[in-house]
């Protein structure tokens, strides 16, 4: 089993910046994929950035504005979102993705946190 904890959201004003957080436990291993989804009022929940192996993937809509950082040690991940915009307000989900077979995976996902930017 894996439990995440997400902090960090809060109400900002486009162009400042949020830092969020997630701390994982439980049976993490270095070699699940790590990151962030998020969901906004009447949308499906999609991928913001994670972290897989050595690999970084960001979705078009944040590259050069957000950050993903993982400490495999530690099981944590943070996203430290810059330059903030309207369209970037959405609960934040702290995701674990296992695989147990190929094309065959489990997640994981915190509790969500909501980040709100006005304008």
């Amino acid at each position: 089993q894996v439990q995440l904890v997400e902090s960090g959201g809060g109400l900002v004003r486009a162009g400042e910046s949020l830092r969020l957080s997630c701390s994982g436990s439980g049976s993490i291993s270095s070699g699940d994929g790590m990151g962030w989804y998020r969901q906004s009022t009447g949308d499906q929940r999609r991928m913001v950035a994670i972290v897989r192996g050595d690999t970084t993937e960001y979705s078009e809509s944040v590259k050069g504005r957000f950050t993903i950082s993982r400490d495999k040690a530690k099981n944590t991940v943070t996203l430290q979102m810059n330059n903030l915009k309207v369209e970037d307000t959405a609960v934040y989900y702290c995701n674990v993705r296992q695989e147990y077979a190929i094309r065959s995976f489990y997640d994981y996902w915190g509790q969500g946190t909501q980040v709100t930017v006005s304008s």
